[in-house]
């Protein structure tokens, strides 16, 4: 695998802008992508919707990636992909546009594709909620699922992921006056910081429990009547999402007069060690083959398309992408010279669990 056409290839991708929620783009983006993929499969995707699957015959070997990004539309009009020496920076280039680079080039190694399905998917970044029955459709019988997300730190893999839950909790009270009358309402406000306080407390141990967006109120001399709350909830023991959902839906108001309504609940389970603890050996052996360093595994507090894969009981490694760092934050980058070598890794596991 070469080098420079990986780095080529990973330029035209960044090029293409694709946030998450943006059509438009995820439509030029997702030509972009099928055109990569058609050059090196030798075979054009099924398009659905700006999610695109290749498929060739029965799935043995399921390989999982994502074009859309968390970063706004004009990004690259401040911050264009640039390469110095090895480094390249730009919007996605490492979550996740050089897995997509990685994966299409590791299968171009391939002399017959037969038992191996690729989804690429346009909304893994705001929870596949379009795409998830394609990858529940397309993981049904598979030995093994790869997923080209980045590595974690220094190129290791990603063995266990936490889960993910989403609430949201609404306030109702009652407004007033905030001059002449306050007592006259019920600040939902106020409740609201109580019940955020509650929430917070629900984190233990490496479950976490996060408040995250807040609102309330309608005019800035009137007691709020109402007030919401977006709680994002992590764990990697399916137990504590059943202990923090409970806990959720058992809020009572403080404030008299005041009411709460809790909706939401799982997105993501999680991807236990368990279910990448064979695959991780096999890379490892895989790896020192190649002549490349340890593959260590870890455990991550984000999650992925790996999760519902796991979830459906089919063998998952996650991490399988580029070597870099700063996903979603400014800078992030991709190490242009380990992409060949993970690429050659990514070719050599599909080989061994496929055949």
């Amino acid at each position: 695998m070469d080098a420079r056409t990986m780095t080529d290839d990973l330029a035209t991708l960044v090029a293409v802008e694709s946030p998450s929620t943006d059509d438009r783009a995820l439509d030029a983006s997702a030509h972009v992508v099928a055109a990569l993929g058609t050059r090196l499969l030798g075979a054009a995707p099924e398009r659905h919707g700006h999610h695109l699957i290749w498929r060739h015959g029965p799935t043995r070997v399921l390989l999982l990636g994502h074009h859309d990004t968390v970063w706004p539309l004009g990004t690259l009009d401040r911050w264009p992909f640039t390469i110095d020496g090895d480094r390249a920076t730009g919007p996605g280039c490492f979550d996740m546009k050089a897995g997509l680079v990685q994966l299409f080039h590791a299968l171009g190694t391939r002399p017959a594709l037969d038992g191996i399905t690729v989804v690429v998917n346009a909304d893994e970044e705001i929870g596949s909620t379009t795409s998830r029955e394609l990858i529940h459709d397309a993981a049904a019988g598979a030995r093994a699922a790869l997923v080209c997300e980045p590595s974690a730190t220094g190129g290791a893999l990603k063995t266990a992921r936490k889960g993910i839950g989403r609430y949201r909790v609404e306030v109702t009270g009652r407004a007033a006056h905030a001059g002449l009358e306050p007592h006259l309402g019920v600040n939902a406000a106020i409740e609201l910081a109580h019940q955020t306080l509650a929430i917070a407390a629900l984190g233990l141990g490496d479950t976490t429990v996060t408040p995250t967006l807040a609102e309330a109120g309608t005019s800035d001399n009137t007691v709020p009547a109402g007030a919401s709350l977006t709680v994002d909830m992590r764990g990697f023991d399916p137990a504590e999402f059943v202990r923090v959902e409970t806990a959720l839906r058992g809020l009572r108001p403080v404030l008299p007069g005041a009411a709460l309504t809790v909706t939401g609940g799982v997105s993501r389970p999680p991807m236990p060690p368990a279910t990448s603890a064979g695959l991780h050996r096999l890379a490892h052996r895989a790896a020192a083959r190649l002549g490349q360093a340890p593959l260590p595994g870890v455990a991550v507090g984000g999650a992925s398309d790996g999760n519902l894969t796991a979830a459906r009981g089919v063998p998952t490694l996650d991490g399988l992408g580029p070597v870099g760092g700063n996903a979603h934050a400014e800078g992030e980058w991709v190490d242009l010279a380990a992409m060949p070598g993970r690429a050659a890794l990514l070719a050599t596991l599909i080989t061994e669990i496929h055949d």
